[in-house]
This record gives structure tokens, sequence and C-alpha cells, in this order.
């Protein structure tokens, strides 16, 4: 049996689930079907499931601009983020609309009939169901949620504790009283540090280089004044969401035209939260601010611990494990009985699916991204990434926003297929993220990310003030544009609705 829909959309983490919500909040008309990989809504925030697992951005921005987030904190934790997406879904009627436990394995474009056919295994029988659609849209994000990056470190044949990735948290990991070491300096290593260290005996942070990290209030002041003033949740949230969006784009702004300043400042703010008991070289990256991702802690919930003694940072490289620990380049010996290897994620676009067109495959390296959202070349498809500097969910609503005017232009004049053209130039060599960050996994996933544009709308600057300017106000019709009335049409009697597929 084949399902038809209008709109295709792969996955219900925070981007598909916003998606869907568009379609029916911008009066598409158009009927849509999620498949989703997982048994529940939420994405990485259904994945992920280490201690202490929260936002690293504000929750103003991190939440959907349509729906506003009731809570005070800036940086939420997981389970509070998967259930504010369940309730964005319910709210919207979008739950019912999600398949879940579909593996996409294919997903192929046909000139001749205008459509997309997809396939997809139902992990729970093995059997493989066919969808088709007129649309299809990617929200799966950029990462393998089967496996995270973790390289293999000599000697760990010999540890004799236990190894985890935080990808995969397993469910019976008893730390209490353990010596813990987590390698990495990113923003998953910085939140378990804190998260642990109440239990373990003690946690070792071991990072090859250190990791700008900013200090914030676990609690935003503006916002529990407003809620204490009682101003309507609604205004609070869009005049705390404008701010902390203005104050995103300084931060950036600044480290990207005076980046000495901006050092100087952000290694003076660490300075003032650990004091001079601890080496600052353990803060002090060799990078300019924004080459990488900031990381973002909670009342300075890791300094605190790092002061305490309950934890310790060591910047070095490792030589090899040995069975009771981990011996480094420098000689020293750090103790352990588990290890957690807080070493990133790897790369995949739309789920590790084939892409074809008219029964060619399609690497997606080759393309290159038209306003950072549809694939050159590609007919009505889309792709949704968010920032890379700022909350993701602030260009996935854009983007969502745009497909959703895409589709109501495409209405109104009849048109049946839309497909980016790039000229001769158009497509560099950098990846669509390699342009704002030179972090390992974007260097690592250079391999399958899309290409960056040279100029205009196939250029991504990730500047959201731009950003919303072009994808809700400019021309449709741009002449990279194509538009096509099709000979081939559905009625309405051939589609089968989501409620019945």
């Amino acid at each position: 049996m084949t399902r038809h829909v209008d709109v295709l959309i792969i996955g219900a983490g925070l981007s598909g689930i916003g998606m869907a919500c568009h379609l029916s909040r911008e009066g598409t008309g158009r009927s849509y079907l999620i498949l989703e990989r997982r048994t529940a809504i939420g994405g990485t925030w259904d994945l992920f499931r280490y201690p202490g697992i929260r936002s690293d951005s504000d929750m103003y921005t991190f939440g959907y601009g349509f729906k506003p987030w009731m809570g005070t904190k800036v940086l939420a934790d997981g389970p509070h983020i998967r259930q504010y997406i369940e309730d964005t879904a319910a709210e919207y009627g979008v739950t019912d609309r999600i398949r879940f436990g579909r593996q996409v394995v294919k997903a192929g474009w046909d000139s001749a009939t205008e459509l997309w056919t997809v396939e997809a295994t139902d992990e729970r029988t093995g059997e493989t169901e066919t969808y088709t659609s007129n649309f299809l849209i990617g929200c799966t994000g950029y990462y393998d949620y089967d496996k995270g990056y973790r390289p293999h470190f000599p000697g760990e044949e010999r540890f004799g504790g236990r190894i985890v990735h935080p990808q995969h948290w397993p469910a019976d990991l008893d730390y209490t009283g353990k010596r813990v070491v987590v390698i990495g300096s990113g923003a998953t290593a910085i939140t378990l540090i804190p998260a642990m260290s109440g239990d373990a005996a003690h946690v070792t942070m071991l990072q090859r280089s250190p990791t700008y990290i900013a200090a914030l209030p676990a609690d935003d002041p503006v916002a529990v004044g407003l809620k204490f003033a009682k101003v309507p949740a609604a205004i609070a949230y869009k005049a705390g969401r404008a701010r902390n969006i203005a104050l995103q784009r300084a931060s950036y702004q600044l480290s990207r035209t005076n980046p000495k300043l901006s050092r100087k400042l952000m290694l003076a703010a660490v300075r003032a939260q650990v004091g001079s008991g601890i080496d600052m070289k353990h803060f002090t990256p060799s990078y300019n601010p924004w080459d990488q991702r900031l990381c973002v802690v909670p009342n300075g919930d890791l300094f605190r611990v790092l002061k305490s003694g309950r934890a310790s940072i060591v910047t070095d490289k490792i030589a090899s494990f040995t069975a009771t620990g981990i011996r480094l380049e420098s000689g020293d010996e750090i103790p352990a009985d588990i290890v957690i290897s807080a070493t990133g994620l790897t790369v995949q676009m739309l789920g590790g699916a084939a892409l074809e067109v008219d029964g060619e495959s399609v690497a997606t390296r080759e393309l290159v991204a038209y306003k950072g959202s549809l694939l050159s070349n590609i007919p009505n498809a889309m792709i949704v990434l968010g920032y890379t500097n700022a909350s993701w969910t602030l260009k996935a609503d854009l983007a969502a926003e745009y497909f959703c005017r895409l589709l109501n232009h495409m209405r109104d004049n009849g048109y049946t297929k839309v497909v980016a053209v790039p000229e001769e130039g158009d497509r560099s060599e950098s990846s669509l993220m390699g342009g704002a960050l030179t972090s390992g996994y974007i260097q690592r996933g250079d391999g399958v990310m899309p290409r960056q544009g040279t100029r205009g709308p196939w250029l991504v600057i990730n500047n959201y003030f731009r950003d919303r300017a072009m994808l809700r106000k400019g021309a449709l019709e741009d002449g990279i544009l194509r538009f096509t009335h099709g000979a081939v049409r559905r009625t309405s009697a051939e589609k089968v609705e989501s409620r019945s597929a």
C-alpha cells in the first residue's frame, strides 16, 4: 500500500514538529505526515539521556517563536524541553500525523510524475513501506543517531573499567563513589562534570584543548521579574526573545570584528569565576571566540565544582589507557573506574537515507544550499538546519515560514514544481557550516555536508536579522528559483490523508 500526502516530513524532533505546526498555522491547506524512526517525539531530546542534559542556548530563543516558553530557566533540562515539544505537537494536532518507528532508507524524485517516493522500514515488523508526496522536508538534523564520534584510544583494551559514550547512556550505569574521567571540552562534557560530581568520588575533565565558557544566571532575572509583575506570558516571551536575539548577535559580532577584546572580556569573566586557585591555561583556547561554538554554564556550576575540589580539570593528551586509568603524554596518570568519551558526534544527512533524482544517486556533498534551506537542482525539497552561532530554532522557524510562503505562492500561481538552480561559480568548496566554525565534527562531516555558496542567497552568513528579511520578505521569483506548471496532478480522491495512512 502506498500512502500519499502533499508534504512528507522526515523527523519528529524540534525542527519537524515546528515545520508541521507552521503548515497548519500559515494556511497552506496541505496534508502532511511525519516519519520518525524513534518511538517518541523529541529527536535529540529523546535520544540523549545523560545526567544533566540541557540546552546550550537560552530558552527564549531556543523555543518556538509561536509557542511561548513558560519557564524562567535560561537553560532548560532535557525532560522539560521534550515535554515542551510534545505539548506543542498536541496543541497543533501534529501527534496523530506521526508514524513512529519508521526508518527512511531511500527518497527518490521522479520528474515524469512530479512525485517523491520514499521507502521506509517499520523497525517493529521489518516490513518496507512506501510513501509518495509532492514535497519532501528533511528535519533529521545533521548527526548520526546510531553512533557518536568515538575514537579508539591507545591501550583501551587493558582498561578494567567501563567506557561510555554520552549519546548512548546506559540506564544501569552507577557512578556513585566511583572515579570518573570525562574526555572532552564541549557542551556535553561541561554539563556532565557538575551533574556527576555530587555522587561520584571524583570527576576529572580531561581535555586536549580548552573551550570558551561563559557563565549565565540559571534563572533569567527579567523573566522572573515579568512573571512576578504578572505580565502576560506571550508579551513577556516576545520581549525576552527580541532582547536575547539582539544580545546573541551583538556578542557574535564583537567576536568577529574585535576578537582580541572579545577574548579579553571572556577570559576575565572566567577568571572572576574560578579565582586564583585554578590555572587559567585550562580556559584559554588557542583560537578566537566563535571559531568554535561557545559553551555556557548556568550559575557557573562547572566553576563551582572545580573550586570545591569535587572535580578537577586537566589539559593534556592521552598516551594510553592502563588497567586502572589513563596515562597522559606528560607522564601523569589519572585513576579511573569509569571513562566518559564526550568526544562529539558523527555527521550524517537525511538520517542516512539514500537520495535519488530520476533514478540517479545524488551525493549531498555535491549540492549547494539556497538560502540555507533548498538544495540545488533537487525539486520540491528542503532541509532544515539551524544556526551554529545562535539558537537552532531561530533558523528552523524562519525556514518553515519560508517554506509555507513558497507553498502558498505555488498554490496561488498554479505551480507544481520549484527548484533552485545555481550558476557556475555559486558553489564553494567549504561546507554549509564550515564557513562559520572550525569544530572537529564539522571537519569530520565535510564528506557529506552540502556546500556553502559564494554569493547572494547561496551564501550562508548565519545572521538572523538578514535571514529574517530575506526569508520572510524576499522575492520568491528571483530568477534562481525555477517554477513550472506540471501536467500531472493528483485529485483529492487519489490522496490518502495522513490520518488514514
